[in-house]
């Protein structure tokens, strides 16, 4: 952390524990009794360091939730994106400066509750995919549905997922490969003057069809469209931002000039971007953590297809909470890349599984979490 994200993340937690007790103890007077609110920050370790061209690490800290109402608890999480200036230092500080309102508000009044916190929080959407989780899960739950029948969806339909393979050497890269045996596609990270290196590696283990995401890492449209072609010729069955977010025009250009899909990532942050990104790209990459939770990306995903666009459901590194709540909605979507939880070696929660590479949606209510064997 440097100076100026440790300078903000103080003046915040310092705003919230300075409030005078005698607001909270008033919001706590106000909530029914036995409800609670409960944020931490949980560490995850990863099973290899995880690089991508934006950065390398061998863990990831996520926001985790828990919010209990009239004997249910609802579990949510978050996974800061560094890429939007978020941490889950800073998350969990802005849960806490409106812990009135989670506890003084139902659960069933989701949508009211949400638009309340986008309107408080101005950013931190990986809190708000927390708080949105966790009260998706607790109406599931007092609803005795799994959420993916909440929003009339057939768990028959989920697709399959893909692996996810991180940057790395050669020799690295191919063992990473052969891990991922049981998975009938691979997702490869690129973006690298490596990624030549990258490819030649991994065909030299499998034939399997890939996904591949640059994560803005190509600089110029003349480039992306040498790499993307090339790219064709191996296999790849479509391209993630291959360009900085910003140069959507320049995105347009290279689609003209390319063979296979151009899926947004970090380029579709929100609703309001999805019909400018339709006249550059053919689809979009959603995730929960970078709009805002299941109630935001369920209205994405719907835009996104009215427009006749490609739809995918992504995620960040994180437990089986967040993956699984995405999971629910994958029935809506042509693709996903819901492998977070499986590139970590200590997810608190079981979830959504993953068989022969189709997802298999847990069938109890709400989210369908169970905690993990320790």
């Amino acid at each position: 952390m440097n100076r100026r994200e440790f300078v903000k993340t103080a003046a915040i937690a310092s705003a919230v524990t300075s409030l005078p007790s005698s607001i909270l103890t008033a919001a706590e007077a106000a909530a029914p009794q036995g409800a609670s609110l409960e944020a931490k920050v949980v560490r995850l370790n990863l099973r290899h360091t995880w690089t991508t061209h934006m950065s390398s690490s061998a863990y990831r800290d996520t926001l985790h939730l828990k919010l209990t109402r009239d004997g249910i608890t609802g579990i949510g999480e978050g996974a800061p994106i560094v890429r939007y200036d978020e941490d889950a230092v800073r998350g969990k500080a802005a849960v806490e400066s409106i812990r009135d309102l989670l506890l003084s508000s139902s659960p069933l009044h989701y949508e009211k509750v949400m638009a309340e916190v986008r309107r408080r929080f101005h950013g931190n959407y990986a809190a708000q995919a927390a708080i949105d989780i966790a009260l998706m899960d607790w109406v599931g739950k007092k609803h005795g549905v799994p959420l993916y029948e909440h929003y009339g969806l057939d768990r028959a339909d989920a697709p399959i997922t893909t692996f996810s393979i991180g940057i790395d050497n050669p020799e690295t890269t191919r063992l990473k490969v052969e891990e991922a045996a049981p998975f009938p596609v691979l997702k490869i990270k690129v973006g690298l003057d490596t990624d030549e290196a990258t490819l030649a590696a991994v065909r030299a283990v499998t034939k399997k069809p890939l996904r591949v995401d640059a994560n803005e890492g190509w600089k110029n449209k003349e480039e992306a469209v040498r790499k993307i072609n090339w790219l064709e010729s191996q296999g790849v069955e479509f391209i993630e931002q291959p360009l900085p977010a910003e140069m959507i025009e320049e995105t347009r250009w290279v689609r003209s000039r390319v063979h296979i899909p151009i899926i947004a990532d970090e380029a579709c942050v929100n609703l309001a971007a999805i019909p400018k990104l339709a006249e550059a790209y053919d689809g979009i990459n959603v995730k929960l953590d970078k709009c805002g939770g299941m109630q935001q990306a369920y209205a994405m995903i719907k835009t996104a297809k009215s427009l006749g666009m490609k739809t995918m459901l992504g995620c960040m590194i994180s437990s089986s909470v967040s993956v699984t709540a995405a999971a629910h909605l994958s029935p809506l979507v042509d693709y996903a890349d819901l492998d977070g939880n499986l590139l970590i070696g200590n997810d608190p929660w079981v979830g959504v599984k993953v068989v022969n590479g189709k997802l298999v949606l847990p069938e109890g209510p709400g989210l369908g979490l169970t905690p993990a064997q320790v």
